[in-house]
């Protein structure tokens, strides 16, 4: 099906008024679903209206078991960007399924089964949780990061980790850090899925730039504890990654002088920051 314009499509015609909205008591359900070697998918699941959506699907058999072990019909697939390991999995899923697919509209002739393209600013509906659209570009060129501010979740694909970021594969690294800064900027008690299980790597680097962080310290034990048992460590709180992650906090002047860059504006940090993390072997 060719790609939609979300004004006059399918991805925002269950939406409804906040006021109508399912009631605090009625949480939305979430399952997270490892794919790959790190990946993960992730399931939002409305259990007023029985609406289900994925977020990304890098591959499709552990996203249709997970479904079919809750016994959910899945609705909506949310891409945040164009990356295979993030989108391989659609033609199967959507083919089982019959689910929408949406995506950003900067991206679409690379996302396959694309039925709806968003912008900046859009509703996305899955049942009547109500959510928007953020452009957060940097690791691509026009990905998606999905904000259900009401049930405080936050996905943001690849653009920003547990105490990490992405790669600026499709821009500068300037345009990752003004991306970064509006989702710095957003209420901290929002849980935040990211795309990756990278964080005692990023941990690692981030001891080297921030050593005696003690919000870092404290999320890096936590981290390695639960890497551990073998359990995941995602979602973060956003106000953790504010203290905690150095890729946030490219405009502390403390970070600036620990890299021998005193006074330098922020986005060169933030440049320096991201060429060490390339580097980095530990």
């Amino acid at each position: 099906m060719p790609a939609a314009s979300a004004t006059h499509s399918g991805a925002v015609s269950n939406a409804v008024p906040l006021a109508l909205r399912r009631p605090e008591t009625v949480p939305a359900e979430i399952r997270l679903v490892p794919c790959l070697s790190d990946n993960y998918a992730v399931l939002i699941h409305d259990p007023v209206t029985e609406a289900t959506a994925v977020v990304d699907v890098p591959e499709a058999t552990p996203v249709i078991a997970a479904l079919e072990k809750e016994g959910w019909n899945l609705t909506h697939i949310l891409v945040t960007h164009h990356h295979a390991d993030h989108t391989q999995g659609i033609p199967a899923v959507k083919a089982r399924f019959g689910a929408t697919v949406v995506g950003p509209k900067s991206e679409a002739d690379k996302i396959p089964g694309l039925d709806v393209t968003v912008v900046d600013g859009d509703p996305v509906a899955v049942g009547s949780l109500v959510g928007r659209v953020l452009e957060t570009p940097g690791h691509t060129a026009g990905p998606a990061t999905y904000l259900f501010e009401g049930e405080k979740l936050l996905f943001a694909g690849d653009t920003l980790f547990t105490l990490g970021c992405g790669r600026p594969l499709e821009c500068e690294p300037p345009v990752l850090w003004d991306s970064l800064q509006r989702l710095r900027a957003l209420p901290e008690d929002l849980q935040v899925y990211s795309g990756h299980e990278y964080t005692l790597a990023n941990a690692r680097f981030a001891a080297t730039v921030d050593p005696d962080n003690p919000a870092l310290i404290r999320l890096y034990g936590d981290a390695q504890r639960k890497r551990d048992a073998g359990s995941p460590t995602i979602p973060s709180r956003l106000g953790d990654e504010v203290a905690a992650n150095p890729f946030l906090r490219a405009d502390d002047p403390g970070m600036a002088e620990r890299l021998g860059m005193a006074g330098a504006e922020p986005a060169l940090v933030f440049t320096e920051l991201r060429l060490r993390k390339n580097a980095f072997k530990g």
